[in-house]
């Protein structure tokens, strides 16, 4: 039962099956019958999980098991208090209501690759960095919850999954490596 971490490169479909634009999970990982265990859109980076275990799937991604993943988040702007607090908060998305989550400014870690392409720049909009830790992730909705409080994500990268961290389990965009259950607090 393989337990793989990957870090998925930009505009790479989180699937298996080709994309008629874009490369796929299949372009680098050549591991049979294994799935996502969660997903990201393709203009969001970072860690996936995936497995050939149908159980540790649904224990990984269903939201009833309230794992934990933190985003580090590029935003326009520099969010103030309010804003913070109100991304804390439950947020109002319209169709759903967030769970309050953990929000922290921070400096561009020295770890974080270049995106390629890089991230549009405006000499007169300036941007900062947060990390959101959420309990929950519905379809694009750290991008929802900054766009609601006026701070829109220029650049999303998932860094952890519960204990797993692209700290503590270094990959560049495209590599992945295997894991234990134990490592991820499942075992």
């Amino acid at each position: 039962m393989p337990l793989i971490l990957f870090n998925k490169p930009f505009q790479t479909m989180c699937q298996f099956s080709p994309h008629p634009t874009r490369k796929s999970l299949a372009d680098h990982i050549d591991i049979p019958d294994i799935y996502p265990a969660g997903r990201l859109d393709a203009d969001s980076e970072g860690l996936l999980l995936l497995t050939d275990d149908g159980k540790l799937q649904h224990a990984i991604s269903h939201p009833d098991r309230e794992h934990t993943k933190t985003y580090l988040v590029q935003v326009e702007g520099i969010p103030d208090n309010d804003a913070l607090e109100r991304l804390r908060a439950p947020l109002d998305l319209g169709d759903f209501v967030t769970r309050a989550c953990v929000v922290k400014r921070v400096a561009e870690p020295d770890w974080l690759w270049p995106r390629n392409p890089p991230i549009r720049e405006r000499a007169n909009a300036p941007t900062s960095w947060l990390t959101i830790t959420l309990s929950e992730g519905k379809n694009r909705q750290v991008r929802r919850m900054t766009g609601a409080v006026g701070y829109p994500t220029l650049r999303l990268v998932r860094i952890a999954i519960g204990p797993v961290s692209l700290e503590s389990h270094p990959l560049w965009p495209g590599e992945w490596r295997e894991i234990s259950v134990k490592e991820l607090g499942l075992g």
